[in-house]
């Protein structure tokens, strides 16, 4: 179905996949980055709400047998923002897939009935990802060469699952409650108490949990290790290769189970950090402190930047964005900087100016505006115009004016303090080990949130920054990339953080 414009109604029944927000589809990261509303389920990890930072979110619940909006509520309410203001792109997403006991069959006949168009974009469903994860083939030569999904929730009966004779293996989604019931109905069916059987609990996250037993006591083995919802129930004799298979086991990871907020102070998607510190096991949370708000300076950005042929330094992708985002909002483009010579702090920024039309004249070898201001390569008495918020830059202005180098900072964006919603605030007080990348991070979250943590810092210069802020327990990445920042959030880890 060919997508609708921008101007007309339009459902996209998303799948989001078992839980690693990794495997979530391209195409799905796509429609969210496009939505203008999103009703997401319980089960869809949060992680991939900061892909549509710009929709409305709604939770809709539906989460095993906890409370939450009746299917024919969530219909509506998805019809009705598709229709709201002259036509929206309303996302629904959903765990797993949406057209595997996910009712969303219901949803796109509900869309059909009001003449709203829709799609759906498939997602990974546990019934294959859970079995994957805990190094069981749903099939596998020689041993199975038939499955069937089956929801947990139905009384099937014994008769029922007598018709299933002849396949081979059983997967069960939804089957915790009901898993001492359904594994006695499978026994009166005819299938051998001794079949192998499995349950995995949570799968394809950090905090995956697999136990194994017989149809006969599977369910007491359940029952005896607290494993409970979201869980999948595997039967049959591939089982048995989970002994051999299994390739992933969170337990075993550095940082497994360690709650790590990593704050954030750019606009934008997940970052790359919390894939990293995912990858080693850590429960991330992503906490933004700051918000970013349009200049009310344009005029002088302007006239500051009309004829100017000196050294325009940027420290950091935001002030990259809002200054040309400035230019077109005055009708203006990026023909005004023709006579400029652009500086970049890093890679990021220099990344960012490239994105938008503008090559960096000069990046300094180590990233930071202190070593951009000592190895610019400007003499005593030029001009450096700094691009960014209302904040003076003062480890580049005094790394300039020591060199006798005149130094302006422009204005093109402002920053104020984010308000943290409740559930950031619970994730704040949960966190083990805190990330700060950057000085601003440091100054944002004593401003919001104190400074009695235990923080993995990415250099000297944020340490500096974190220390006048207040805090004490610091562990220093050796060095300042993401991957170091990464490391120092496991030291940090290892000295009982």
């Amino acid at each position: 179905m060919t997508h609708a414009s921008l101007s007309a109604p339009f459902v996209s029944l998303v799948g989001a996949g078992p839980g690693d927000p990794g495997l979530l589809t391209l195409r799905a990261a796509e429609r969210l980055r496009e939505a203008d509303v999103v009703l997401y389920d319980a089960l869809a990890n949060p992680e991939l709400l900061h892909l549509c930072p710009q929709a409305e979110l709604l939770d809709v619940g539906k989460r095993g047998f906890l409370p939450s909006m009746s299917q024919q509520d969530i219909n509506a309410l998805m019809v009705h923002k598709a229709l709201e203001n002259g036509g929206q792109r309303v996302v629904r997403l959903k765990g797993g897939d949406p057209f595997v006991f996910g009712r969303g069959g219901e949803e796109a006949l509900a869309c059909a009935a009001a003449g709203v168009p829709c799609e759906v974009v498939p997602g990974i469903s546990s019934a294959v990802a859970a079995a994957a994860y805990a190094g069981i083939p749903v099939t596998h030569r020689g041993v199975a060469r038939s499955f069937a999904v089956l929801t947990g929730t139905d009384q099937h009966g014994s008769a029922a699952y007598a018709g299933l004779s002849g396949v081979d293996t059983l997967v069960f989604l939804m089957a915790v409650k009901h898993l001492e019931r359904i594994a006695a109905d499978l026994i009166a069916a005819g299938r051998d108490p001794r079949t192998p059987a499995a349950t995995i609990q949570w799968a394809s996250t950090p905090q995956q949990r697999v136990v194994t037993g017989t149809l006969a006591d599977i369910a007491a083995v359940v029952r005896g290790a607290g494993v409970g919802a979201p869980a999948v129930t595997v039967v049959g004799e591939v089982v048995r290769l989970h002994e051999s298979l299994n390739w992933f086991v969170p337990q075993a990871l550095p940082l497994s189970g360690v709650q790590v907020a990593v704050t954030r102070t750019r606009a934008g998607t997940g970052s790359a950090l919390a894939g990293l510190l995912a990858a080693r096991g850590a429960q991330v949370s992503e906490i933004p402190l700051l918000r970013f708000t349009p200049t009310g300076k344009r005029r002088e950005v302007v006239g500051a930047l009309s004829g100017f042929d000196g050294w325009l330094a940027f420290t950091s992708e935001q002030a990259v964005s809002a200054l040309l985002d400035t230019l077109l909002a005055e009708g203006r483009d990026l023909r005004l900087l023709a006579g400029a010579k652009i500086a970049a702090a890093g890679s990021g920024t220099a990344r960012a100016l490239r994105e938008r039309g503008l090559r960096a004249d000069f990046v300094p070898e180590c990233s930071g505006s202190a070593h951009l201001g000592a190895t610019l390569p400007a003499g005593a008495g030029e001009l450096v115009l700094q691009v960014g918020s209302q904040e003076l830059e003062t480890d580049l202005a005094q790394a300039l004016l020591a060199r006798g180098i005149e130094y302006h900072l422009i204005e093109a964006f402002r920053v104020e303090a984010a308000e943290l919603s409740a559930e950031h605030r619970a994730n704040l007080a949960a966190a083990q080990v805190v990330t700060l990348a950057s000085s601003a991070g440091a100054r944002g979250l004593a401003q919001v949130a104190g400074t009695g943590f235990t923080a993995a810092v990415i250099g000297p210069q944020t340490e500096r920054a974190a220390r006048a802020a207040g805090f004490t327990r610091l562990v220093t990445a050796q060095e300042a990339t993401l991957e170091g920042l990464t490391d120092a959030v496991q030291r940090a880890w290892g000295r009982g953080a």
